[in-house]
């Protein structure tokens, strides 16, 4: 079991997306700050902060809740990345590389989700 959310595979390829987003988005237009820039920042932020948030939830439908929150935050975020890719912002490169980076985390927080579902019905049938 883990100790600390730092030690989350999912947490820790979430922060690495957020650093990216960070980076991709720091040329961007100053026009841009409180528009898109602080949208796709806050989003990709998000992920790694809600799955922080569900492991220090004590309660089984908290924590599966919150891996949902950083769910729907990952969908929004490439949401994001697909918008900064059809306006120029983002360099196809990058959106892709994003994008399966963003594809591979979702998979492991619905394998996170399932497998805390499937531990959970087992506990209390027992």
């Amino acid at each position: 079991m883990y100790q600390s959310f730092r030690d989350m595979q999912v947490w820790q390829v979430a922060m690495e997306i957020a650093e990216k987003v960070h980076a991709l988005t720091d040329s961007l237009p100053r026009k841009e700050d409180y528009g898109f820039t602080s949208q796709v920042r806050r989003s990709a932020l998000s992920i790694s902060a809600n799955i922080a948030e569900g492991f220090g939830r004590k309660h089984v439908p908290d924590k599966i809740n919150f891996y949902l929150y950083s769910r729907g935050s990952l969908t929004e975020t490439q949401s994001h990345i697909e918008y900064g890719l059809r306006v120029r912002y983002i360099k196809t490169e990058d959106a892709i590389f994003l994008d399966a980076q963003l594809s591979g985390l979702h998979h492991d927080l619905n394998k996170l989700i399932s497998g805390i579902t499937c531990r959970s019905s087992i506990n209390t049938k027992g």
